[in-house]
């Protein structure tokens, strides 16, 4: 776990592709847990220590991942992130190039529980949820493609299904139509930036993450990624 922020009110962590953010049926130490052990021991707290789960990334995902530190903190991101206020940017890995080198992906997805994965239409359907993100590509290497997805709504495994639905499955995403795993278990989907007013302070906070470690990461010609929002 590495801390890329933090003051009174929240904490951002850099969250590794093994780790689960909230604790599940797997019986695994959650980040949440490891964030509170940290600040126990940093602060020399004692009893319990708050923290606030504010949103959740999928277990082989890396990135950035927003903590409250105080009920007041966690009241207001909770409502920022249903309301869409925090923007989270990420970056796919993927094998095959986008016909468009940018564009707005619009689906209707509907998840299978049992299955734990969702489903994309290009018509709503029954049960579907409408799902949006911009994607942009932005660096490429020998083999691969470097996209980066901008999220217009929160929905269930939402980049993975969408960009497979056009045809770019993640590198070392099985669920959702790549051909091979990672050898670590991971997903070569990142959360690389997000964007929000403070819930407290009302500063303008925009973070990075650093990107996971190792070759594939470091091997793109990365175009300009100035943008706009």
């Amino acid at each position: 776990m590495t801390v890329v922020y933090e003051d009174n009110h929240i904490i951002v962590v850099n969250k590794t592709a093994s780790e689960i953010v909230q604790a599940d049926k797997t019986g695994d130490t959650p980040l949440s847990e490891t964030v509170k052990q940290y600040l126990k021991e940093k602060y020399q707290k004692p009893g319990n220590v708050f923290l606030g789960v504010t949103h959740r990334l999928d277990r082989p995902v890396s990135g950035l991942v927003i903590f409250a530190k105080t009920g007041k903190a966690l009241t207001r991101l909770n409502e920022m992130f249903r309301t869409s206020e925090v923007k989270k940017t990420y970056w796919a890995v993927v094998k095959n190039a986008p016909q468009e080198p940018e564009g707005e992906l619009v689906h209707f997805l509907v998840r299978n529980e049992k299955q734990n994965k969702s489903y994309a239409y290009d018509k709503e359907v029954p049960n579907s949820k409408k799902a949006i993100l911009h994607y942009r590509l932005i660096g490429h290497s020998e083999n691969y493609y470097l996209l980066e997805v901008d999220l217009k709504t929160g929905r269930h495994h939402q980049i993975r299904c969408q960009l497979a639905k056009m045809g770019c499955p993640i590198k070392g995403d099985l669920k959702y139509g790549s051909p091979r795993s990672n050898p670590d278990g991971s997903i070569c989907l990142h959360a690389r930036r997000v964007r929000f007013i403070h819930p407290v302070s009302k500063e303008l906070i925009e973070l990075e993450a650093p990107l996971p470690e190792g070759n594939l990461w470091k091997g793109f010609t990365i175009e300009d990624t100035e943008k706009t929002y």
